[in-house]
Parts: C-alpha cells; sequence; structure tokens
C-alpha cells in the first residue's frame, strides 16, 4: 500500500466517515481514530473554531488533497459569484476536471484522475488538457484519447458498481466523452459523507 493510499484511509479514520464510499477502506472495519492509541482513542469534543478546520480539510482532501494555495483561490472565486457562497464553492470543485473524470467513472479515484489527466490521456474539446485543476464549462466535452481507453484501471473503473454517474453530468461510455450538463449544487453532489461549505466559509470569514 502507498504512502498516498494510506494517507486517503487515514483521513477517512480521522473524520469518522468512508469519505469515499469505497468498499475497501478499513474504516469500515477499523471505525476508530487514527494513532497509537487505537480503538482506545476517544473523539474529544471539537469547538467552532475545530469544526469549521475539519469541514474544509474534509472536503479539500476529498478533491484530491487541494493545497490550501488553490482551495482559497476557489474560495475566493466562490465569493467573487453572486447566489450561495457555500453552493457557489461546491460548483466550482465539482467544474474541476479531475472531479469530472472521477463523477465520469472513467478512473477509480480522484487521486488517479489528477495522474491520468497529468500523463496527458484526456482531451477538452479535442485539446490535450494536462492540467487537473481546469475548469470545465457546461457544454465542454471531455474525453479519453482513443490510445488511453484500454488502460486497465480505465478498464476496471467503468466496469465498478461503487459509483452512479450524477445527473449533471452525461457520459458516454463507448466514446468514453462526458460534459457538464449544469453547475451542481450540494445536494445535486453524491458525497459518500455529509459535506458542509458552510462552515468552510466560517472559517475563511472569520
Amino acid at each position: 500500500m502507498t504512502k498516498r493510499v494510506k494517507a486517503k484511509y487515514r483521513a477517512s479514520r480521522q473524520y469518522g466517515g468512508n469519505l469515499w464510499g469505497k468498499a475497501k477502506d478499513p474504516v469500515e472495519v477499523k471505525n476508530y481514530v487514527p494513532g497509537q492509541h487505537g480503538p482506545a482513542g476517544k473523539r474529544r469534543v471539537v469547538s467552532d473554531y475545530g469544526k469549521q478546520l475539519a469541514a474544509k480539510q474534509k472536503l479539500k482532501r476529498y478533491y484530491g488533497n487541494i493545497t490550501e494555495k488553490q482551495f482559497k483561490r476557489i474560495y475566493k472565486e466562490a465569493v467573487r459569484r453572486k447566489g450561495d457562497t457555500g453552493e457557489n464553492l461546491i460548483g466550482l470543485l465539482e467544474q474541476r476536471l479531475d472531479a469530472v473524470i472521477f463523477r465520469a467513472n472513467f478512473v477509480p479515484s480522484v487521486f488517479a484522475a489528477r495522474q491520468f489527466i497529468s500523463h496527458k490521456h484526456v482531451l477538452v474539446n479535442g485539446v490535450k488538457v494536462n492540467i487537473p485543476s481546469y475548469r470545465v464549462q457546461v457544454g465542454d466535452v471531455v474525453e479519453i484519447r482513443e490510445k488511453s481507453r484500454q488502460i486497465p484501471m480505465v478498464l476496471e473503473a467503468s466496469q465498478t458498481p461503487e459509483r452512479e454517474v450524477p445527473e449533471y453530468i452525461t457520459v458516454d461510455q463507448k466514446k468514453m466523452t462526458a460534459s457538464i450538463d449544469y453547475i451542481p449544487k450540494l445536494e445535486d453532489v453524491p458525497y459518500a459523507v455529509m459535506m458542509e461549505p458552510n462552515l468552510v466559509i466560517e472559517f475563511y470569514s472569520r
């Protein structure tokens, strides 16, 4: 098991839930805090600040452990936009190219999506894009390059029963294309655990 996978599963245990909804996540068996104290470890009473921080970290980690600099930039963009800032934040996160590739079931995880994009396996509107944070617009066509469609990881992900493609994304599995039909709100996104963008906004608004 790689360090990244270990860190990913540790995050699930830290936040008390199967963060990505993966059947193999050890949190299903080890449903207690990580660390040397193991099952004896107790979850402490958390302050309002602690809850806000945890909500931010959980959302960051869900999307492949986005850096603080990137995440804060997305938050600032959400604030600038009209409407509810929390909903804007979720919409911007779901517009990331790595999130779209993950939601379309082209890869097994958002971590895999980042690597897959970086290795130039993805086209957007026919143009090669290798930036995981690239913002996909409504109507853009995201496509897996033809020579990359037989990669075992891609074939396996398309057949996984763990995730369904959300309604705001249209996928053609034969052509290996996907597009966003509309920018989703929090209630539209199939998170495996409860996300609280309102607490994230409170954290940055302090």
